[in-house]
Parts: C-alpha cells; structure tokens; sequence
C-alpha cells in the first residue's frame, strides 16, 4: 500500500533511536555538504567516541583516518552530486584498532523540491550463513571449491554443477544464504587472504598473484574499492 498524504512521516531522530537498538549495523544522515546530521550508537563506539553530538557536523575526513575519510567522502558525493543509490555495496570497514570487519553498505539520496538535499544510510555487518536453509549443504560444495581456488578463474557455471542447480538458482539462494553472490564471495575470499598475506614480508604484486590478480593494478583498484585504502597503505596502516 502506497503511503497517502495524512500518513505520518518518521522523523529521523526517532529512526535514531531505533537504529541504537542494533549493534551489527550503522545507521547515519548527511546533508549535502557530507556532514553528519544523525547517527547511531554503532557508528559513535566504533569510532572510539562517546556521544553522538561528538560525530553530528562533522565530515568523514574529520573523524575518519586518512584515506578511508577521503574514499567515505568519493563514494558521498556519487550520491549527492549524482543522486545515484548505491545498494549492497560489499566492503571492509576498519574498527578502532584497524581490525577489518566485512559489510554491506546502502545509500540513498534525500530530495526535496527534486533537488537532493543530503542522504540515508546503513552499513549492516556480513551477519553468518543461513545453515537452516534447505539448499545449504548443496550451496558448501561451491564454497569449498571457491575456498580452494579462490586464486584461480572460477566459472560460475561450474560452481552451479557442483551445487547440483541452475546459474539463476544457485545466485539467488546464494544470496539468501550467504547475502552475497558467488562474485562477490570470490572477491571477499581474494581480500581476506590478502590482507592476511599484507601482514607477512613480500611484494604487493607478489601479495596480488597470491589471490588471484596478475595484473598488480586490478588488485590495487579492487582492493582500494573494497577498504578505502591501497595495499601499501593498509600495509602501513595495519603495521
């Protein structure tokens, strides 16, 4: 049912307030300048403070080590300047002791008069796979061979055979099981293992051909798309 005009609209400090109540996701509003107007308690902890007021009018490069407030601030401005959503986006986010933690990331323009006036948010964190669900067992037999050939091109057709289903069966139980599809599995297996490698001696483009990239430039993009950081600087970073 679409909403009529008398229907009452949700503040956001009440949205706030529902979001405190969820500590595996992030909840925040920005005006079009990129700066926060709401937040929740998740993103205030996780940024080491200790009130909300201490995030409200600040910009991502204020709060956010460099350069993942400068990325935070790029990705704002595709949905500010462009008004494009971004939906499910899968990326890492770095908790206050730089640990990496998996999540996937929505934003929204919020207009007013058509014009987009600021935008809404909320990174959820990559919560466990469904075990329950009835295709489980058939969908591990393509985790374990993206597990053991994450390095390696994967065809998604094979991946189906081993799960005894179609390429549009096993995405969308994919999805519903995992909450990601097998692309972008793949692609979290190759960062995991790379960040794990970033901690041990060796060359980046070593790191890179490790986890499935030849060419060092991909993984440089990929991962710098994926953190908000270069392989270099995580490697500082995490040091």
């Amino acid at each position: 049912m679409k909403p009529g005009r008398d229907d009452p609209l949700i503040p956001a400090d009440e949205l706030v307030r529902l979001f405190d109540a969820l500590p595996d996701v992030v909840f925040f509003v920005k005006i079009r300048s990129g700066c926060y107007t709401h937040v929740n308690r998740t993103l205030v902890r996780r940024l080491g403070l200790r009130r909300h007021a201490d995030v409200i009018g600040q910009h991502p490069d204020e709060l956010f080590p460099d350069p993942l407030g400068t990325r935070y601030g790029m990705q704002d401005r595709q949905v500010l300047t462009a008004g494009r959503s971004i939906e499910n986006h899968l990326e890492v986010h770095l908790f206050p002791d730089h640990a990496p933690g998996w999540c996937l990331t929505c934003k929204y323009p919020l207009r007013q008069h058509n014009e987009v006036t600021g935008l809404i948010g909320i990174s959820r964190d990559l919560g466990r796979p469904d075990e329950r669900h009835p295709t489980y067992a058939r969908l591990m037999r393509a985790v374990e061979q993206l597990h053991e050939h994450y390095a390696e091109a994967v065809r998604v057709q094979d991946l189906a055979r081993l799960a005894g289903l179609s390429i549009a069966q096993l995405e969308r139980h994919f999805q519903r099981v995992f909450q990601l599809n097998p692309g972008q599995m793949l692609t979290k297996l190759r960062i995991d293992a790379a960040m794990r490698l970033l901690h041990e001696p060796g060359s980046i483009a070593a790191v890179g051909q490790a986890c499935g990239y030849s060419d060092q430039s991909a993984f440089t993009r990929q991962f710098r798309r994926l953190t908000g950081l270069t392989p270099g600087q995580y490697r500082a970073l995490r040091g």
